[in-house]
């Protein structure tokens, strides 16, 4: 491998007098001579390959670049020099998989970049694993509408306060946006009572009622959570809960206490029969807010319901094989349950009733549209 980097080397000496396909030539060789060997190269090697190919990025078509970025992309062993020359190059094209994916790249270089490239470029770089503050700021702050939407998609980037009050700020004017922002699982109480306030009433409803990613504590009995969680819930069959329930209604005793006592035995038929009956939905609408990924929903029922914040906390700390709820997601409840009216809840609940009923629905209509052709 050195005496064939030093031969190249030697040639590149004359590239520039050789012209465009000289280069393309050289550039050829030493990307499949990389490629072939890259996990048998020492530190001097690669250094060598960088060496030739990092000043061939800036000379060699476009065309020619795209596979190595590709290639490299994910290299961790990358050379360094001839990577973030594609980073920084003006075709997306080229720069868009390094910036997507390559560990080669420094913060320094992302933000150079997110201050001088193009809006594709940030787009790019909007969609790494993993971003830190710093680089959401400078996203944002360059950035276009497009970015900060991949931003908000992005599970991976940490946005500073400022950066979160920027996004929420942009969210009202933007209903993707909004949605987005209101389903990620670090958004702090605080921006989220922002959000709620801010936005348009189907907004709201949809990203309340939605299904999101659920945060869970790291605890010794995670997995069998987890594993519990994958199994289907287990038809139920609401009748008795619902009869009980009525009676209840009937007699004035289906008040806050009583609820919270139907949570803290664990009687969830009784909770949802309740919580149904209360906000005026049906069993159906209710009973999917048991699960991890739709506490919001469940948040607005019970305000659907006018049960107090002490019932609805034993209500979603009690939920059956749910893991518990983390610091982030109870400050988030408290948001949603002391911004919304009585009203707005009332309303975003039969709104997502009638989405989660509609969805249940919708195979039957497909299948009955189909008998009928």
């Amino acid at each position: 491998m050195s005496a064939a980097s030093s031969s190249l080397r030697a040639e590149l000496n004359g590239a520039e007098k050789g012209g465009p396909e000289h280069d393309a030539q050289i550039f050829g060789e030493v990307t499949d001579l990389f490629l072939d060997n890259v996990d048998r190269l020492s530190e001097s090697q690669i250094a060598a390959v960088d060496g030739v190919l990092a000043p061939l990025v800036e000379r060699v078509a476009a065309a020619t670049l795209v596979p190595l970025s590709e290639a490299v992309s994910t290299i961790v062993a990358a050379p360094r020099r001839t990577v973030r020359n594609l980073a920084f190059h003006d075709d997306v094209l080229v720069a868009g998989p390094v910036l997507r994916h390559s560990v080669c790249l420094s913060e320094e270089d992302l933000l150079e970049i997110a201050r001088s490239r193009s809006q594709q470029h940030l787009l790019a770089i909007s969609d790494r694993k993993a971003l830190n503050e710093a680089l959401t700021d400078a996203l944002m702050r360059f950035g276009d509408v497009n970015v900060s939407n991949a931003l908000a998609r992005n599970t991976g980037a940490r946005f500073s306060e400022c950066g979160y009050a920027t996004l929420v700020g942009r969210a009202e004017r933007d209903e993707d946006l909004a949605e987005k922002l209101g389903l990620r699982l670090d958004i702090p109480g605080n921006l989220l009572r922002e959000l709620i306030v801010k936005v348009a009433d189907v907004v709201r409803a949809r990203f309340l009622t939605a299904s999101r990613p659920v945060a869970r504590k790291k605890t010794q009995g995670s997995a069998a959570v987890a594993a519990q969680n994958s199994v289907p819930r287990k038809a139920i069959d609401y009748t008795k809960a619902q009869s009980e329930v009525v009676a209840l209604n009937r007699t004035g005793k289906l008040n806050d206490m009583t609820v919270n006592r139907f949570a803290v035995r664990g009687e969830y038929d009784l909770v949802v029969a309740a919580l149904a009956l209360k906000a005026d939905v049906k069993v159906e609408a209710i009973e999917p807010f048991l699960e991890p990924e739709r506490v919001y929903g469940l948040i607005v029922a019970c305000k659907a319901a006018r049960l107090s914040w002490s019932t609805t906390t034993m209500i979603v700390r009690n939920r059956p094989d749910c893991p518990p709820s983390t610091d982030r997601e109870l400050e988030q409840c408290v948001a949603i349950y002391e911004s919304l009216l009585l009203s707005v809840a009332q309303w975003t609940i039969r709104f997502g009733s009638d989405r989660i009923l509609g969805k249940k629905n919708e195979p039957v209509t497909a299948v009955a549209a189909a008998g009928r052709k």
